[in-house]
């Protein structure tokens, strides 16, 4: 999983990441977007965000100082192997951070296998040979 502010916006063009995002963002891709998209394609990653449709206020993570722009640059992936565990992406407004940019929080629902270390396999009996053992 990557979590972080990229500073890049991935756009609306999805044309050659289809892979690797969906189809619900905003805005034009920059540089940054280009090679953050290019990063999330080389390590099989997905854009978290990009999936989940949401009103642009919780799409929006960051704003300009005199509150007239606001983009989304702050990005969350996971791999495409746990694509079914994240349930949603989106952007908390509330948070009192001192910062330009909002919260940006992902809900995971991670199922794994229960691994057992040093407990060694139990041991099958083959029922049928001790009962005939048993009646000699």
């Amino acid at each position: 999983m990557v979590i972080g502010g990229m500073n890049g916006k991935v756009g609306n063009d999805y044309t050659g990441f289809e892979e690797i995002r969906g189809k619900k963002e905003m805005g034009k891709m920059n540089g940054n977007g280009e090679m953050f998209a290019n990063f999330c394609a080389s390590y099989d990653l997905v854009i978290g965000g990009t999936i989940f449709p949401h009103t642009t206020c919780h799409l929006e993570t960051w704003v300009s100082p005199y509150l007239k722009t606001e983009n989304k640059i702050d990005h969350i992936c996971i791999s495409r192997k746990f694509r079914r565990s994240l349930q949603e992406v989106r952007v908390k407004r509330g948070a009192d951070a001192a910062s330009d940019h909002h919260l940006l929080v992902a809900n995971i629902k991670l199922k794994l296998k229960k691994h057992q270390v040093g407990v060694p396999e139990r041991i099958r009996y083959d029922v049928k040979k001790l009962r005939i053992m048993t009646n000699r």
